[in-house]
């Protein structure tokens, strides 16, 4: 029923001022809500701190290192290094850590003692060097002889993965020794290897090997003087 002492038109637009005035409080208590929930938030990185580093390996690329934070011998959290090998580690509560460094085929690294204070972040810099593993990696062991079984020193091997039948991706070379000798340390992966010597005057000679596990593969390469 429509009030006498007020006109239908007064009455919508009451309608109207509230729904207007409900719609702007609910506007104002969702922005409110959100500045509160950002301030938790604020509050709780204020209340944990950070770790950072970079770890360099001797062989292959830096990233896929497993970086894991400890307390004793309770694990708290883990990441992985990048392809520069940089990691961090965030929201980590105030107190005394060892960080130890994993990755198939090299050696396992430990740094102890790390304190995290609340509100910063500890950098540990890039003062970690992991080294190839000697026992979790393959090897490529051969020698270079003449025709008559005499070593050739100081000639080039060069060393490539077969990627297909027409295809090879170079990895890296070495120059014999005094007795003829080369080697080439490789992930134990599976994997199909050229090994081959390169030298002015003679014809090329190479040698396909198939690595499959973390052993020892020799190879003999034949030093021939091309006919003149």
């Amino acid at each position: 029923m429509i009030d006498p002492g007020r006109s239908p038109r007064a009455t919508l637009h009451d309608k109207s001022y509230r729904r207007g005035t409900m719609t702007l409080t609910k506007s104002s208590f969702t922005a409110v809500l959100f500045l509160l929930l950002s301030f938790s938030c604020f509050a709780q990185d204020k209340k944990t701190g950070a770790i950072k580093g970079k770890v360099r390996v001797e062989k292959g690329s830096p990233s896929g290192v497993a970086v894991i934070l400890l307390q004793g011998d309770h694990e708290v959290s883990r990441t992985l290094s990048d392809k520069r090998g940089d990691f961090v580690m965030s929201r980590v509560a105030p107190g005394t850590y060892s960080v130890k460094f994993r990755k198939a085929g090299l050696s396992v690294g430990t740094i102890d003692d790390v304190t995290v204070r609340a509100g910063q972040t500890r950098p540990l810099g890039d003062r970690l060097y992991l080294t190839i593993d000697e026992g979790s990696i393959a090897f490529i062991r051969g020698s270079v002889f003449t025709e008559d079984g005499r070593s050739v020193p100081g000639v080039r091997v060069d060393l490539a993965r077969i990627i297909n039948e027409n295809s090879t991706q170079k990895l890296d070379s070495r120059v014999t020794g005094e007795t003829g000798e080369f080697v080439f340390r490789l992930p134990p992966e599976t994997a199909k290897y050229r090994v081959t010597l390169k030298a002015d005057g003679t014809e090329p000679a190479s040698k396909d090997v198939e690595v499959e596990s973390a052993v020892v593969y020799r190879v003999a390469l034949a030093y021939k003087k091309n006919p003149k």
